[in-house]
This record gives C-alpha cells, structure tokens and sequence, in this order.
C-alpha cells in the first residue's frame, strides 16, 4: 500500500467513523473529507470542487423540483380519486394498491419525491378508514426504494452508477437499462410488502402525522361560485360530494347578505359565497377540483410573492375582539384571512365578520417578504411545523405533462438527463408552479453538499489506485466463488454498508471497486455496477440509510428496531432475486 493509498483509506474509514457516530451532520463530515483531501494532496487543488459541476449533483436537484412541482399540482390525488372506493377494506388492501402506486411515481420521479406526493393520500385514508398509519407508511417508503430501482432518474445509486460507467467503459446506462432488473425485484418486493405489513407494529393510529401534533379542529373557509362556475345551477349535494364527505357546505350567503341554509337539494347560483368546513388539505383540494375563489385571494399577488402561513391568535393580539373586516385586516398589515378554526365551536358567519378570539387557529396570505413583520405585530405565532397548501395555487397536470416531456427526451436519447432534468426545473420556475423561494427551500441541499463533496475524495480512491487494491483483496477471495457468489457478495456488501455511510456516498466508493474486481476476475463489469446500485439503494434495515425511511418514521410512530421486522425479508428476497436477474440480463462473461 502506497502512502497515497493510506492517506485516502484513512480519510475514508474516518468519514465512515463519523457517519456512524452521527454527531456531525452528514453534509459537514463530507465537507470535512473533501479539505483533508485537499490538505493531504491526494486530491488536487484544482479538482477540489469538480463535484459541485458534475451531472449528478443537477439530476438529484432538477429530480426534487419537479417533484415538488407535481406534487402541488394535485394531480396524483386526482389520479388516485378512481381507487379510493376499492380502498376501503383494511391494510390488505390498502397496502398493495399505495405501494404499487409509490413505486410506479418513483420510477419516473425521485423515490423520495414519490413518497412525499403520496403521504397526505395515505394519512386521508388512514383518517377515513381507521387503518393504523405505521401499517402504511414504511410498506410505502420501501416501495419507493423498490420503484426507484425501475429508470435511471428513480434513485441516486443510479444516476451515479450510469456516470461512473461512463468512466469505465466510455458509455452510460441508458434511462431503462435498469428497467428489466428492477421490474423483477420491484415485483417480487411488492409481494413481500403486501404480505409483510402485518409484521409492523400496528399500535399507531391513522392521521398520526406531525400535523395531527396540533389537534386543530376543522377550518372555515369562504369561498366564491364565480360568475362562469359550471355548478352553478346545481344543488348543493352534488357540489359537496366533490369533498368525497371530508368539505361540509355549512352556509350560502347569497349577493344581497342573505343567508341560506345548506339544505342539500337547494340550488346554487353564481356569486354565492359558501362557508365551508374541512381539514385544510381536504378544503384545498375541493376548492382547487370545484374551481372556487377563496375570499382571502380576492387581493391578488403573484405566486412567487405569496406566502401562506397557519398560526394562533395569541392574547395580546390587537386582533382579538376585533374583525378582520373591522380591523382592516389587509390595509393595515398586508395580510389577507384565508381560514379560521375554533376550537369546540362551529362558525356560520362571513369571515370577515367573524370575532376573533385568542386561540383561534387562522390561515394568512400575504407578501412574503412582509409576513414575518406582520405577523409578529399582529402577535399571531405561526406554527412553522406545518406545511399548508390552501390558499396556493394550483397547475393540474401542467408539472406531470413537463415530466413526461423530460422522461420522453432523456429515452429518446435526444438530450442527456441533466439537460432534461434541468430545463424541466427551469420550465415549471418559469410558469410558476413553484416560486423561487419554495424551490430553495425544496432542494435538499445537504445531499448536494454530499454529493458535491464526497465526489472528488471518490475519484481519490480510484486514481491513487486503492479501488485496484481492495478488488485485489476481495479477488481473492471471490476467486475460489462462483460468479454469481462474486455478484451476490458485491450486492450484500453495498447493502451492509449504506446504512452507515448513505447510499450516494456507498455508490462512490464500491462502484469502482466492484467494476475493478470484475475485471480483475475475467468478467463484464457491467452486472457487477448494477449489483451496486441495487445494494446501495436498498436499505431497509435502518431509519437512516434513505432519506424515504428518515420521513415516515415520526409519522408512522416507528422505532429504530422496527426497520428490520419488515426490512430484513425484503432484504434477503432482493438479493435471491436480483441476482439470477442481473446475470440473465447482463451475463457475466
């Protein structure tokens, strides 16, 4: 071993050692590892901060944008409406439809992102159904690890891996060469997961969100029929059964202040306003499907200028005793009432009518650049936690219509990811689906700083010749293997690790390893890449190897032992399955 070799393997095992100690937040240590590099020579000055240029680190942010961008859109709750009646019947069915549903959205979005649109499905049907939350949430984290498996851009491990074979054999993987492997393992998880549910502790009740945290009634919104509404005329059930029993109507207030009762066979005419009742998701999407104008929206702003956010009325608001009308609400601080919740009282009054009280729970619109003033001079304390989407606006199937278009370039080979990915971000910026300000806060930039990071100390591994060394050392052993062994070894030991070290990191380090001992052994290192990636975005044993498995742990109420009840036969089925896949796919020799 050269002292190259060992100043590169220290500066590895020490970033290993603080993943696991977990003191450091991962994007420090990988910082950290990137200016040892540096300061030892073993990176060059000038690649220092190659990383922060290369392709994967614009796949992974332009993949989280448009995610967050379809998820917005409601879309996938649109597309989702269909199913809910055949989901009535418990977690043995349930189970199934979300997890296939997650890995059919991760493979063609980022995996996280796939889980992140299909959370608030799931929490709704849990809440209508009574089904425990925790039997729901880690089935579908898995299988958006599953689905991401599918297509180039569902997962890290692959993006990373089709650039590193670039390296090596001077060609990427193409967007669905990982298609026919990841189908074999996608199908036979989903199996296990339909099945192994009931291995997960069961004691979490549905709704159990974070959001659930705050045990806020159910909100008032006001509403608007507009002038060319294509409900008007209909009567008031047909218009409720679009809130799916979840948005009461509780009042009409008609042009001249009169107020109608809800009777469900009274007709409804243009301009009515309607007082409606509901969870603040349930009243955006029914505002959204029914092509409402909430009332606090009359005082346009643009999109990227707004912001929404829910708070309380404390005791020394000027607010309280006052109304929103009577306090000129929106004159005097800029902001605009969307909702209002009462704890213990139904309200029936136009909400700028409404008195508020201290404790009330109110939904505010306004400049973003003057919410945080206002809203302390209002002394309204927001509840940062939550993340309320009422009162935004929505695209439809805008950002679902731009990730086809990218997902059809990239297949046709037309244009390379990054440029897809890239120019679809740019896109849904420019129309708006996301403002600039959600965008920054969307992208998950510790992973990026990793990424960015942990790139060139990689590339250190493998030029000061280490990758070589370590092939050599498992060579040995994988001599006296048969090559399926040799495969099967290279997928469990990038599974072992990524718990400890994240996948991206995993995928870095064992990529040329596994690519160096294929050759070193006589054989194509193409299986030997893709056993990687597979291993590497497959941790189901741990809260912390996938971003998927950190999310739905608070939620679900799941502790860190209770991964690998569900875990570890998925586990051992993606190794006997994948690996007779990999090698009938892409032989060996």
């Amino acid at each position: 071993m050269t002292p190259d070799q060992a100043i590169a393997f220290a500066i590895l095992g020490g970033t290993i050692a603080l993943f696991i100690h977990g003191r450091l937040p991962y994007d420090l240590v990988a910082l950290l590892s990137l200016f040892a590099a540096v300061m030892t020579g073993v990176v060059p000055a000038e690649k220092a901060f190659s990383g922060f240029s290369d392709d994967v680190v614009i796949i992974v942010a332009g993949a989280l944008l448009v995610s967050a961008a379809v998820a917005r859109s409601g879309a996938v709750e649109a597309a989702m409406r269909p199913l809910l009646p055949w989901m009535q019947g418990g977690p043995a069915v349930q189970v199934p439809i979300l997890a296939a549903v997650v890995m059919v959205l991760s493979a063609v979005t980022k995996n996280v992102g796939a889980l992140a649109i299909m959370m608030p499905v799931a929490f709704q049907l849990a809440r209508r159904t009574g089904t425990p939350a925790s039997a729901l949430l880690m089935p579908m984290a898995f299988a958006a690890l599953l689905g991401g498996l599918v297509t180039l851009v569902g997962t890290s491990p692959n993006i990373i891996v089709s650039r590193l074979r670039q390296e090596i054999t001077g060609t990427p993987f193409g967007m669905f060469d990982f298609a026919p492997v990841g189908l074999c393992i996608a199908a036979a998880g989903l199996v296990v997961l339909a099945l192994g549910w009931r291995l997960l502790p069961q004691g979490q009740k549905g709704g159990g969100s974070k959001d659930a945290a705050f045990t806020i009634d159910q909100y008032t919104t006001e509403a608007r029929l507009p002038k060319d509404s294509a409900h008007a005329g209909k009567t008031v059930a047909e218009l409720e059964a679009l809130g799916e029993g979840e948005v009461r109507i509780a009042a009409i207030i008609r042009a001249d202040a009169h107020r109608l009762a809800p009777v469900q066979g009274r007709l409804l005419q243009a301009e009515d306003r309607l007082l409606l009742e509901g969870e603040a998701e349930d009243l955006d999407s029914f505002v959204a499907r029914a092509g409402l104008t909430l009332e606090g929206e009359r005082q346009k702003l643009p999109e990227d200028a707004a912001q929404v956010v829910e708070g309380v009325v404390t005791s020394e608001s000027p607010l309280v005793g006052m109304t929103a009308a009577g306090f000129d609400l929106h004159r005097r601080s800029g902001l605009s009432l969307i909702a209002v919740s009462r704890r213990g009282q139904r309200i029936a009054e136009k909400l700028g009518d409404l008195r508020l009280r201290a404790g009330d729970v109110v939904i505010l619109r306004g400049e973003a650049t003057l919410m945080a003033e206002a809203m302390g001079g209002l002394r309204v304390l927001p509840l940062s936690e939550r993340n309320v989407q009422l009162g935004r606006s929505r695209r439809g199937w805008l950002p679902p219509l731009v990730l086809a278009v990218a997902m059809a370039l990239v297949a046709l080979n037309w244009v390379p990811v990054a440029i897809a990915f890239f120019g679809a971000a740019v896109l849904l910026l420019a129309l708006r689906t996301l403002t600039m300000r959600e965008a920054y806060e969307t992208v998950e930039w510790p992973v990026v700083v990793l990424l960015a990071a942990l790139i060139p100390v990689s590339e250190a591994i493998r030029t000061t010749g280490g990758t070589d060394l370590v092939a050599g050392w498992l060579s040995g052993a994988a001599q006296a293997l048969p090559p399926l062994a040799a495969l099967a070894l290279i997928m469990v030991i990038a599974m072992a690790v990524t718990p400890f070290l994240n996948n991206a990191a995993t995928v870095l380090v064992m990529a040329p390893v596994g690519a160096s001992l294929a050759q070193q052994i006589g054989l194509s290192p193409d299986p030997f890449l893709m056993a990687v990636a597979i291993g590497a975005a497959c941790d189901f044993l741990t809260p912390i190897g996938h971003q998927c498995n950190t999310l739905v742990m608070g939620p679900g109420g799941y502790r860190f032992g209770d991964y690998w009840r569900l875990g570890l036969p998925l586990s051992v089925t993606v190794v006997l399955v994948g690996v007779p896949a990999i090698a009938f796919f892409w032989p060996l020799g």
